[in-house]
């Protein structure tokens, strides 16, 4: 299967958290859809879209999840976020470097760190550095549900996470990005929740195993110019 494309609108101004997936901005940029699951998931298949921009400053992002069997217990940074209800975003701004993951829970918990070699070690990855606090808190984030979740919603529920990541942040792990108009990096997006009643594991860019650590998997995202 061919790797996807998507094409990230550019807003020609510094813009805040719209914290609403209609909003004038947000209607800019297509949706896209995390629908490839992995064949060990449960039936559950929540309906996943995600949405990115551009600004003169950063990368922004917007998932909507129609959900059920949502579940949220970690509120803390770097905690394990993926064994709640969790969407993720991996970027690779440039070839030849590492990549990020920037992993969000549905109660806007965030787990990111900066990996050249994703091979899988006790502790983590075999070269990988996670953000620091204060990095991460120059991540933005809205999110529509509380930060604790439980016992968990087993009924039908949409739910949103917003973020916004500055270039300058990026470009601290991967070096002078440069003029990004033109540019195509490489990402993914994923959907899971490996400790809720329901686990899946959805990509937008379909993985070969169940592993989303995998950057010969990744889809591409172009900035237009």
């Amino acid at each position: 299967m061919a790797n996807p494309h998507y094409t990230v609108a550019t807003v020609p101004h510094v813009f805040d958290l719209q914290r609403q997936w209609d909003s004038s901005l947000w209607r800019l940029a297509p949706a896209l859809h995390i629908n490839a699951f992995r064949p060990e998931s449960k039936n559950h298949r929540p309906l996943t879209e995600a949405k990115l921009l551009y600004s003169p400053v950063g990368l922004h992002g917007f998932f909507r999840v129609r959900d059920r069997f949502v579940r949220c217990i970690h509120t803390g940074f770097q905690e394990p976020v993926y064994q709640d209800s969790c969407v993720e975003f991996f970027v690779k701004p440039r070839a030849g470097k590492g990549y990020f993951n920037f992993e969000f829970n549905c109660g806007g918990a965030m787990l990111a760190s900066y990996i050249v070699d994703p091979a899988r070690v006790e502790g983590g990855f075999k070269d990988f550095t996670r953000l620091t606090p204060a990095q991460g808190s120059r991540v933005s984030i809205y999110h529509s549900l509380p930060p604790v979740v439980e016992p968990e919603i087993t009924e039908e529920i949409t739910w949103f996470i917003e973020f916004a990541i500055p270039f300058s942040l990026l470009e601290e792990y991967a070096g002078p990005l440069g003029r990004v108009a033109g540019q195509t990096w490489a990402a993914n997006f994923h959907k899971c929740g490996d400790n809720t009643s329901q686990p899946h594991w959805a990509a937008w860019a379909a993985v070969d195993e169940l592993n989303f650590h995998l950057p010969r998997c990744f889809g591409r995202i172009l900035l237009a110019s």
